[in-house]
């Protein structure tokens, strides 16, 4: 069940619905009229009023808690009271506070497993949903020590079934990274964005002179006030913490031109730009996380098929494939899997087809397949 059915939980809904074994997606809403476009839109299978969540609730797997942070707790507080013993996660984009609260109010037969999707979008509310936004988007999940790790293994599944990069890291871990890469940025941005309405008062044209790449920066401060409100103040210490940082560059920055440094000023920026560039344009692991899958078998058509296909089942992301031919009729393929998916079902259902399989830690300096 999906609690809050705006731009994330829609999206969510509407990527579950479209897996090819998908299950039944019920949600909720205390937007009456959100709920019922998203049933309308076909976002849901099935939309059950606030009032009458209780049973839809029991009867689910999973429940998805798409709110704000500060959100949460009377929802984790209704499922504690209900004794809900299923696996319950969150979309909030801090996870700390979320997780503390999940550990007080849940019931002891309940599983939470803290939840980030890195996706979304300037619009908001559910006409907004995608169900292609989690694409290539990492998507990050906060397990602890106590985390069952059947469910774990699960919810990481459903997380690479619908096309995004599942992560793990330590809540407060989190909290510090999307404060820099995340919530910083955005009032950066809502900064630019105010010190050009102020430059444009008394009949200025700088806004009309706003171009390209003022808007590319200044595009995610079109985001929810209301949204953001929440996010900045669940976050608040790491995001004072990321400003008072970013002032000392812009200190540092001005400080150079004063004292007219031409060289100092053309390496802040290089430095910066330097780092720019080596941002991978697409997501790359870490050597240290690969690993190799080496599966002998008979080379006949559909063999290699049906390995790959074994892989998607467990949720594996296959980042490299190589065959070797030992003889005419037999052939070893090495995979080169990434951190992603459940390789330990892989393992278990290659072998159960009768494949032999090895699995090791890539050799980061020996190479790959």
């Amino acid at each position: 069940m999906v609690i809050g059915v705006g731009l994330i939980g829609g999206s969510l809904a509407a990527a579950l619905r479209r897996l090819p074994d998908a299950p039944r997606v019920t949600g909720t809403d205390p937007d009456a009229e959100a709920l019922q476009l998203a049933l309308e839109c076909g976002v849901l299978d099935e939309a059950v009023p606030v009032g009458d969540v209780a049973a839809a609730l029991l009867a689910s797997d999973l429940v998805v808690l798409a709110t704000p942070a500060a959100a949460a707790s009377p929802w984790l507080a209704l499922l504690g009271e209900l004794g809900y013993g299923g696996v319950v996660t969150d979309v909030a984009s801090t996870k700390a506070d979320v997780m503390a609260e999940a550990a007080r109010l849940l019931g002891p037969d309940a599983t939470f497993i803290g939840g980030h999707p890195m996706a979304g979008s300037e619009r908001s509310g559910v006409a907004a949903a995608d169900p292609d936004i989690f694409k290539g988007a990492y998507y990050v999940l906060t397990p602890t020590s106590d985390t069952d790790t059947d469910a774990y293994g699960r919810l990481h599944r459903l997380v690479t079934q619908i096309g995004a990069r599942a992560i793990s890291l330590d809540a407060l871990a989190h909290d510090e990274a999307v404060a820099a890469i995340s919530h910083v940025p955005h009032v950066a941005a809502s900064a630019l964005t105010n010190l050009a309405a102020e430059r444009a008062t008394g009949g200025s044209d700088v806004l009309r002179l706003a171009a390209g790449g003022f808007k590319d920066m200044t595009r995610i401060a079109a985001g929810s006030p209301d949204l953001w409100t929440g996010i900045c103040l669940d976050n608040g210490e790491a995001v004072v913490r990321g400003l008072d940082e970013l002032g000392a560059q812009l200190a540092e920055f001005a400080t150079l031109l004063r004292a007219g440094s031409r060289e100092g000023v053309r390496q802040w920026l290089a430095r910066a730009a330097d780092v720019r560039r080596s941002l991978p344009a697409r997501w790359v692991p870490a050597s240290e996380r690969l690993r190799e899958l080496t599966v002998s078998m008979t080379d006949r058509p559909g063999a290699v098929s049906a390995i790959t296909q074994a892989a998607a089942r467990a949720g594996c992301n296959i980042e490299d494939i190589g065959i070797d031919h030992v003889t005419e009729d037999t052939a070893v393929l090495h995979l080169l899997l990434t951190d992603e998916g459940d390789v330990d079902a892989l393992v278990e259902d290659l072998a159960g087809h009768g494949f032999d399989v090895t699995l090791e830690p890539l050799n980061a300096e020996g190479g790959g397949a």
